[in-house]
């Protein structure tokens, strides 16, 4: 399909649908379920499910460190597993705008398939719809995942507690600060990229090796701040976290000097929030370590009793500087950097 574009007839359901479908998404995303290529998939599973679906309508498509696909299947993957589960399988919506260069979509496609093989799971059902010129910003994706629950009881935002140490898995603000960098043409003393990546085998090794795992969640829109506020409100507990053990970049942390962002409510895509306990806060990080997407793994912090005894009220998020000094870290307000997933 090299130096073709799209056409409206590629979302009509006729033969130039069928030949889309055959020769590019079949051809990247083959597996047993999908080839069928009945109206719906079926599936495999027992026990409790985790699900979760996700839009992507990142701009620039194409970024250092991943592309939209990646992203999309990340993301999921990301999603479901942050519920103490499994990943198994995906489905992709494709929106796509008119006149699209065939070579981009396929370029797409291809790394979204290798991303799906590199994860473990299976892309098995999917729609597309073409619309006209003007319509769209090139490509759009949903994707929705779908994983067998591996523990018992799953991870969830209210399940911190005083007392818990508060884990991230790497650096902070990567993929937010190469996205704007990427979409502005900017230029930094050294190179960023995206972070983006599958955490599905980290998350089954911290549950399986660790266990006891209250809180997984990955930090992505909004940030570190915005994901901690979001898990202290929901378990009605104080978080503190020490700024200056904060694992982040020195060419992003310049970046977001030069710019005026801050890089903790800045996008990640390959780094998770693992709050448990802390006597087991020790052989966590090990297990990150241990893997490259844990290199950077660091404890940042300690979940507090909102009990009025201590600093701070339920819901709240305080950040000690280097300095000694003690601030209040705030949910994001507004749109800080649009498009960024």
């Amino acid at each position: 399909m090299a130096g073709d574009t799209l056409l409206l007839d590629y979302g009509s359901g006729g033969k130039a649908a069928h030949r889309l479908i055959g020769e590019l998404f079949l051809k990247h995303f083959d597996n047993p379920v999908l080839r069928t290529l009945d109206d719906a998939a079926r599936l495999e599973l027992t026990g409790p499910l985790a699900m979760s679906t996700d839009s992507y309508v990142v701009d620039p498509l194409f970024f250092p460190g991943g592309d939209i696909g990646t992203l999309a299947v990340h993301g999921t993957v990301n999603d479901v597993a942050m519920l103490g589960a499994r990943p198994r399988y995906l489905s992709c919506g494709f929106i796509l705008e008119e006149g699209l260069d065939m070579e981009v979509l396929e370029r797409i496609v291809a790394s979204m398939g290798n991303a799906a093989r590199e994860a473990g799971v299976c892309i098995v059902t999917g729609d597309t719809k073409v619309v006209p010129r003007g319509m769209a910003d090139k490509v759009f994706i949903n994707t929705t995942g779908i994983g067998e629950i591996i523990a018992d009881p799953s991870p969830s935002g209210h399940s911190a507690r005083p007392g818990d140490a508060v884990i991230v898995s790497g650096t902070m603000g990567d993929h937010g600060l190469t996205i704007l960098s990427h979409r502005e043409g900017l230029n930094f003393s050294a190179d960023v990229r995206s972070d983006s990546a599958a955490l599905n085998g980290l998350t089954e090794r911290l549950l399986l090796e660790v266990g006891d795992i209250h809180v997984l969640r990955d930090p992505t829109r909004g940030g570190l701040a915005t994901t901690l506020n979001e898990i202290a409100g929901q378990s009605g507990v104080v978080v503190r976290i020490a700024e200056r053990d904060i694992p982040v970049r020195d060419a992003v942390r310049e970046g977001c000097s030069f710019l005026g962002l801050d890089p903790l409510y800045l996008a990640n895509e390959g780094k998770l929030i693992c709050i448990l306990p802390q006597e087991k806060a020790d052989a966590a990080l090990a297990v990150l370590r241990q893997s490259p997407l844990g290199a950077d793994a660091a404890r940042i912090g300690t979940v507090l009793a909102a009990d009025g005894a201590g600093p701070g009220r339920a819901g709240q998020v305080i950040l000690e500087t280097p300095m000694g000094g003690h601030r209040l870290l705030s949910m994001l307000e507004g749109e800080q950097l649009p498009r960024i997933c």
